[in-house]
């Protein structure tokens, strides 16, 4: 059966289908499915999968998987090199359209909401220059009473941004912080203002928690099994710094402290399954508020079906 059309359907909009929900609730096989019924090529919507030699950790799609199914946004940058929202955006936008040009279907998918958002919607942002003084008495801060202690700042100042960054990112909690210093507005406020970009069918995958986090522990465990301790250490050998924002992702951080004697290994998975179940809980919150996004929950029967019929509906040209 020949490819879909180039020209986009209905109202000129290219289209892009978005898979999002928490770590662990299982994006990527149902991509890997999707695409294959519908002629899709999977774009990365994971902020820490664009860093090269970090594969275990970040749940890459495999070698093989990518020989059947083109991905993109993968393998961008070194581990120890600075990479952007604003490049990611940027990035996403060009191959979305390299896609939809050759009659395929482009598919976002992944956890990290404001890396998603900012390509399906885009943002404003004031015109605040960076202030160093501020800056600096910030990293000073985090310094003295660590990233934990810069966070709930933000929290008291920008509860919705906070959710959404990390702790040990400082870079984008500073960043936050002086915006709401010079402006009084919270970034998540500013950041609402774009408008959707894309003919977009939102799907959502969703599980009881007890069952996400049990999920939850056994990918970690797999993970370990698969030799995330040497991945780290192979990244820490090769001069990636411990501070690097790379380094702070999931299951990286807890295995550099456990290489440096800081905590046992069981400890350090013990902190990577808390961590995570963490994350996965402030990532559905991040996306429950997007009206747009249709919930399924992967436990239940016919699911995979309706969300067949919903893809069809909203891309019927791609269909084989």
């Amino acid at each position: 059966m020949p490819l879909a059309s180039s020209t986009p359907v209905g109202d000129g909009r290219e289209n892009l289908l978005v898979i999002v929900g928490p770590t662990a609730v299982g994006k990527t096989a149902l991509s890997l499915e999707l695409a294959r019924e519908f002629h899709g090529e999977i774009l990365s919507g994971d902020s820490m999968q664009v860093y090269r030699r970090m594969d275990i950790g970040t749940a890459k799609a495999t070698p093989e998987e990518r020989r059947k199914i083109p991905h993109h946004l993968i393998d961008l940058v070194e581990p120890d090199q600075p990479f952007s929202v604003d490049t990611f955006q940027h990035l996403a936008r060009e191959a979305i359209t390299d896609i939809q040009s050759r009659g395929r279907l482009p598919m976002m998918v992944g956890g990290t909401g404001l890396y998603i958002q900012a390509v399906t919607h885009g943002y404003s942002l004031p015109d605040v220059k960076g202030d160093p003084d501020f800056r600096r008495e910030m990293e000073q801060w985090a310094d003295k009473r660590g990233n934990e202690s810069l966070h709930s700042r933000l929290a008291e100042a920008d509860p919705e941004a906070a959710q959404r960054l990390h702790p040990n990112d400082r870079r984008r909690i500073i960043r936050a912080l002086e915006i709401h210093r010079e402006t009084g507005r919270p970034l998540s406020e500013v950041q609402q203002q774009g408008k959707a970009r894309y003919r977009t069918c939102w799907i959502g995958l969703t599980m009881p928690r007890v069952v996400l986090y049990d999920r939850v522990n056994r990918r970690v465990d797999a993970m370990m099994e698969q030799g995330l301790l040497e991945e780290v250490a192979a990244l820490r050998e090769q001069g990636v710094p411990r501070d690097a924002v790379s380094m702070q992702a999931l299951g990286y951080k807890e295995c550099w402290m456990a290489l440096e004697g800081e905590v046992s290994v069981e400890e350090a998975v013990e902190m990577v399954k808390r961590r995570t179940r963490k994350f996965a809980k402030r990532q559905l919150s991040w996306f429950r508020r997007l009206k747009e996004i249709h919930w399924f929950d992967r436990t239940q029967k016919g699911q995979e079906e309706e969300i067949r019929r919903l893809v069809a509906g909203n891309f019927p040209s791609y269909q084989e």
